[in-house]
């Protein structure tokens, strides 16, 4: 049943409507999965202060790699986090700053010193992403990893991506058990990944099984597994989201997915700790989970608005300036 998912003896869609698996005749209930995303969105008011809906930080950003720090990091930013840093290499640092001046720069992840510098810093972070742009280097690697070590001393929200989930893919013990962690990874990552950490081939002709597989392995780590569908699990629930995005498939796309996660994250575990979230919510999964599938939503329809406008010559900078009617389309 291509496009649902198993949840106490129903299915349901992208949209939520529930299918019952004796007659496979869709009912018209309320759109259960989008309703659980719009629930943890927080209400813009007078009242708030800066900060209040999202310090967020990115590590990630080399000599080489300069773009994909910034798709992430902006991204977070506008959909609604209020403050946006980068912890990037020297190199990466001056070029970062020039894409834009709301994002705060730390030139510190190839520095002396710069683990504590940077973990410094982690207790007023709400949510983490790590990975765009990071690069391969080993001392940088090794440096990523002892961060991810400390944000999770901290209990911060986790969002790991492109080069962090090629880290991990060395040394999965480091994210083993942390349920606060959502694992982006495109395919040929997640097989890297998933060969590490179980020591066979996945099957990619029952992908959800294998991906779901591979989140029980690591200690119910939610995962998200990019493709034509976008398939989310933390072990136990499988959604799946097929929703129309774009044919257009030039670099970038996963930052924004990567960034805007990392924001409803820190909004989803707010939520879940300060309400008293419903049974139906519960039952979707963790936080996590709610987190993911929004913004899995929101890249495939800023892709889908952005490929309408411009066709081939779309690029993630034309999707980011969708972010905004994307959101509103969705959720508001």
């Amino acid at each position: 049943m291509r496009g649902y998912f198993y949840l106490s003896k129903r299915f349901f869609n992208l949209h939520g409507n529930i299918v019952n698996m004796s007659t496979e005749c869709a009912t018209t209930n309320s759109a259960v999965l989008l309703q659980a995303v719009k629930s943890i969105i927080p209400p813009l008011t007078y009242a708030q202060h800066k900060g209040q809906n999202g310090r967020l930080a990115t590590i990630g950003g080399c000599k080489e790699y300069t773009g994909a720090p910034y798709f992430a990091a902006i991204s977070a930013l506008k959909i609604g986090c209020d403050l946006s840093h980068v912890f990037c290499t020297k190199d990466a640092s001056s070029v970062i700053k020039s894409y834009s001046p709301e994002l705060i720069v730390h030139p510190v992840l190839d520095k002396n010193g710069g683990v504590d510098e940077i973990a410094s810093w982690l207790p007023r972070m709400h949510s983490i992403i790590i990975g765009p742009g990071l690069g391969r280097e080993s001392s940088i690697l090794e440096n990523t990893k002892d961060i991810i070590i400390k944000a999770r001393d901290l209990n911060i929200p986790l969002v790991i991506d492109a080069d962090g989930v090629y880290l991990l893919a060395q040394s999965p013990e480091v994210i083993q058990g942390y349920t606060k962690a959502i694992l982006t990874p495109n395919i040929m990552e997640f097989k890297l990944l998933y060969k590490k950490v179980l020591n066979e081939e996945p099957d990619l002709s029952q992908l959800s099984d294998s991906t779901k597989k591979l989140s029980q392995a690591l200690g119910s780590v939610t995962i998200v597994n990019k493709g034509a569908s976008d398939i989310i699990t933390d072990g136990k629930t499988v959604l799946k989201n097929s929703s129309e995005g774009s044919p257009r498939r030039c670099g970038g796309q996963g930052d924004l997915l990567s960034g805007s996660m990392g924001t409803m994250t820190f909004w989803a575990h707010r939520f879940y700790s300060s309400t008293d979230v419903g049974d139906d919510i519960h039952q979707l999964g963790r936080p996590t989970m709610i987190a993911a599938y929004g913004a899995s939503l929101l890249t495939r329809k800023c892709a889908n608005l952005a490929f309408a406008k411009n066709q081939r010559s779309m690029t993630t900078t034309d999707m980011i300036g969708q972010i905004g009617y994307a959101f509103r389309c969705l959720f508001e």
